[in-house]
């Protein structure tokens, strides 16, 4: 479950993000609909609920795409991110 101030188990889900095989911190399923959290895809100032940057080193956290059982789901938007 996330919590109301954009964390879950005390890591913020919005900044640096890389895309992980496994030991994943998150694992996430990309839905279309009714999402857990509206993700955008930013390339700099990920700095809000929802805001991603994706990159291959140093990451805020890491997560694993998954098909079933997620942590949490998630849908692609291109404006308001968030919950």
């Amino acid at each position: 479950m996330i919590d109301s101030d954009c964390t879950m188990n005390g890591k913020k889900l919005y900044g640096k993000v890389e895309i992980v095989d496994s030991f994943a911190d998150f694992k996430v399923q990309v839905v279309s609909s009714f999402p857990d959290l509206k993700v955008e895809k930013v390339s700099s100032f990920a700095d809000e609920c929802g805001k991603w940057e994706f990159v291959t080193s140093f990451a805020d956290f890491t997560i694993e795409i998954v098909d079933s059982f997620p942590d949490f789901t998630i849908e692609y938007v291109d404006s308001f991110p968030g919950m």
